[in-house]
């Protein structure tokens, strides 16, 4: 038996070569995901410290309720009484909570966005519409999953105990300590069903509208470079768009996470509860502050992904 006969029987990757070629892949999509967790942790710490007083903004007055409990007329005037009990740096209450969660939640998103996307491109490295909406949607899951619900839920109860007359989280481990002896872990895990949703249907149109736009752009030259500043707007429309697609999901959620959350039975009867005591707009609530953080979170974020991983696929081989 010559030398060549014989390397074909002791090596079933001769024999099968298709097996090489998914195990270069695996290991080339490993390798993406891995820059994709890296430089999207990167970029959730920076963002949220530049965009939080709008998110603070926005979880107070979806938390606001009608009637004699109601304590804010708007935007301006939750930004005037937070400034003027707690100083300016009272629209920071409960930024660590965010910082502590940006970073896996962001890690966790694009990690799993670039790991999908590398396993559903096409010959020529496109994705195809289902594609770019498959992507984003596994991306919003596993952030919902890994991230975001806990760290959603604790911010919520921060902000809703600032809101009480006696305050009782004195900072973050004390709060979370408390959350968790009063209603065990699973008191941080609050809102899992409407946070999947909501991020899901999120990640899912951002992506969409991002992918698409940087398609429209690039033209027939797939490897044409896109502006930064290009990025920015590309990613304030992607933003705008998930906005107007899923605040109701974002309002029902927040509900679903405050101090007050006993009194709803399910995401469904927090739905029907607040349509029968509030009317539809309510499900519009907070969805200016909501429309200017996230045009803005989602524009600095994508500009400062896109950035590191230029980067990193420079430098990263």
């Amino acid at each position: 038996m010559d030398r060549s006969a014989f390397a074909s029987l002791v090596s079933p990757y001769r024999r099968r070569p298709w097996m090489t070629e998914h195990g270069a892949a695996a290991a080339d999509s490993g390798q993406v995901g891995l820059k994709g967790i890296v430089a999207g942790g990167i970029t959730g710490g920076i963002e949220i410290c530049i965009t939080y007083p709008t998110e603070y903004v926005k979880t107070q007055l979806q938390l606001d309720e009608k009637g004699a409990a109601k304590k804010y007329n708007g935007i301006f005037d939750c930004v005037k009484k937070t400034v003027g009990e707690r100083g300016f740096l009272g629209l920071y209450r409960g930024l660590s909570v965010l910082v502590y969660g940006s970073i896996p939640k962001s890690a966790a998103r694009f990690g799993a966005f670039e790991f999908l996307k590398s396993n559903a491109v096409d010959s020529r490295g496109q994705l195809s519409n289902s594609g770019k909406l498959l992507c984003g949607l596994g991306a919003g899951v596993c952030e919902a999953i890994v991230a975001v619900t806990p760290m959603e839920t604790i911010k919520v109860k921060f902000i809703n105990d600032q809101r009480s007359g006696n305050p009782k989280f004195r900072g973050f481990a004390h709060g979370v300590g408390q959350i968790i002896k009063s209603e065990g872990i699973s008191g941080i895990y609050k809102g899992l069903t409407p946070t999947i949703l909501k991020q899901g249907s999120n990640q899912a149109i951002r992506f969409f509208v991002l992918e698409s736009l940087k398609d429209l752009y690039k033209g027939d030259d797939h490897t044409k470079p896109v502006p930064k500043l290009v990025v920015g707007v590309f990613g304030a429309i992607a933003g705008a768009a998930s906005v107007f697609g899923n605040t109701p999901l974002d309002v029902v959620k927040t509900r679903m996470q405050g101090l007050e959350a006993s009194k709803y039975k399910n995401t469904a009867h927090c739905a029907v509860e607040i349509l029968k005591n509030e009317g539809p707009a309510a499900f519009y609530k907070g969805t200016v502050p909501r429309l200017g953080r996230v045009c803005l979170d989602v524009a600095i974020t994508f500009m400062i992904y896109d950035s590191f991983m230029d980067l990193f696929n420079k430098v990263w081989v």
